[in-house]
């Protein structure tokens, strides 16, 4: 046991050595995430030296069931596909070129707007690929209209991040929680909707007050200037797959059909309609391309990774000794609020895989709280550092090559201010519908 614990440990504090020190390399004209890297020795260290059997983590990567982390990645990857294809139609940049349009120099009209934008957007596609599509606009919008872009970015990343609770296929946490627990897309809307709601209220108001006296100046916009679709067949095609794909989810559960499979059908069928698309026009090779490199592939590896280091707690033993000292009173705010904090230590993706074991434990009447309460800590824990998420990884990233000057410890102030009563309301009213 301890010597697992050792392994894992320096294994989790080597990873957020390297985000904040040395988060990529370079090889030759490559550039190199290096925490999937970190995790992966991490595992295969594990796996070599028996702590987590090989027999035993193959039985766990073929096991027949709807917590198959295979399935898991095959779904979280396949509504990225569609997402991101629909950016590369030039959905996401026209739909904010029209907020920024419609605010009419007023910056609390073009603030307000673009919440309501990422959140919905955020709801119907994910809260990565919301971040990595709006993050550069608002930065090259801010700069070309001379206004701070502080106010807009850490919106959106907090909102993103927040309404990525409303479903089940919002963020990969909310995707293995609630498939360990054999929650369907329904069944968690219902549960998750009014915490969602209530979290999303009080972060805008938290927002507002902060940033109130920054949004007072008018800005100059140049309405002149059109941002076109690219292809209209193409985004049509794309909205119809996604529109498609979010039903078949809400009614999985009654026609027997996997979320997994579901996703990947209606993924691959946009896939191969681009291909056709790309073929008989000769022009529209740069969307495949485009679309292919900006999928999150380091997350394979990491998630993997993470997934045999949990393995080996449970093997090990460690896992029911944390469970025990949790306990199985107080579950929504021992499991909220840990799991809030341990996605800013070890972060949110081996977190949440850690946590569906510890869930494990629980009673009949608790785990179902227990679950539910560790999603809302996995997605809010986001925006309290910016090891809490990938999606904070490369928000920073991104903010780093715009040139923005935001620290590490500019993030942890918002993150405590924001964080901490939205994480709150949430598991309050979390706990309101469980009495």
């Amino acid at each position: 046991m301890i010597p697992t614990i050792i392994i894992s440990s320096i294994t989790f504090i080597s990873i957020i050595l390297s985000l904040l020190l040395f988060p990529k390399i370079r090889i030759g004209k490559i550039q190199i995430s290096t925490y999937w890297i970190i995790a992966l020795v991490g595992a295969i260290t594990l796996l070599t030296i028996s702590f987590a059997p090989i027999k035993e983590v193959y039985q766990q990567l073929t096991v027949n069931s709807s917590i198959n982390p295979l399935k898991i990645l095959v779904l979280f990857f396949s509504m990225t596909l569609i997402s991101v294809f629909l950016d590369e139609f030039g959905l996401f940049k026209y739909l904010a070129h029209l907020a920024a349009k419609n605010a009419k120099g007023n910056q609390y009209v073009l603030f307000f707007s673009l919440y309501l934008l990422t959140a919905v957007l955020t709801i119907f596609t994910s809260n990565d690929v919301v971040i990595l599509t709006f993050t550069p606009f608002i930065c090259f919008f801010c700069k070309r209209s001379h206004i701070n872009p502080l106010p807009y970015l850490i919106m959106e990343f907090v909102t993103a991040n927040t309404w990525s609770l409303m479903f089940i296929i919002g963020n990969p946490t909310n995707i293995f929680l609630g498939t360990t627990a054999n929650i369907d897309f329904v069944s968690y809307l219902k549960v998750m909707a009014l915490p969602t709601i209530a979290a999303g209220l009080v972060e805008l108001l938290i927002l507002f007050l902060l940033f109130k006296n920054k949004l007072k100046d008018q800005i100059e916009i140049d309405t002149n200037e059109e941002v076109l679709i690219k292809d209209k067949v193409l985004l049509i095609v794309g909205v119809i797959h996604l529109i498609s794909c979010l039903m078949c989810l809400i009614i999985s559960n009654y026609i027997h059909f996997e979320m997994w499979l579901i996703s990947l059908i209606f993924a691959s069928s946009l896939l191969i309609f681009v291909i056709i698309m790309s073929i008989i026009k000769k022009e529209n090779w740069s969307v495949l391309l485009n679309g292919g490199k900006r999928l999150p592939y380091p997350l394979i590896p990491f998630f993997l990774s993470m997934f045999i280091i949990v393995v080996a707690f449970n093997y090990q033993g460690i896992t029911l000794e944390i469970a025990k000292i949790f306990g199985d009173k107080y579950t929504i705010w021992i499991y909220g609020y840990s799991s809030f904090l341990a996605s800013n230590i070890i972060n949110n993706i081996p977190m949440s895989i850690l946590y569906s074991q510890l869930c494990s434990h629980l009673s009949e009447t608790s785990y179902l709280p227990g679950i539910y309460a560790s999603i809302i800590g996995s997605n809010i824990g986001a925006f309290l550092t910016p090891m809490g998420a990938l999606a904070g990884i490369m928000f920073t990233n991104l903010l780093n090559e715009h040139d923005v000057k935001f620290s590490c410890l500019d993030f942890m102030k918002y993150g405590v201010i924001i964080s901490i009563p939205t994480i709150t309301v949430a598991l309050g009213v979390l706990y309101l519908m469980f009495i």
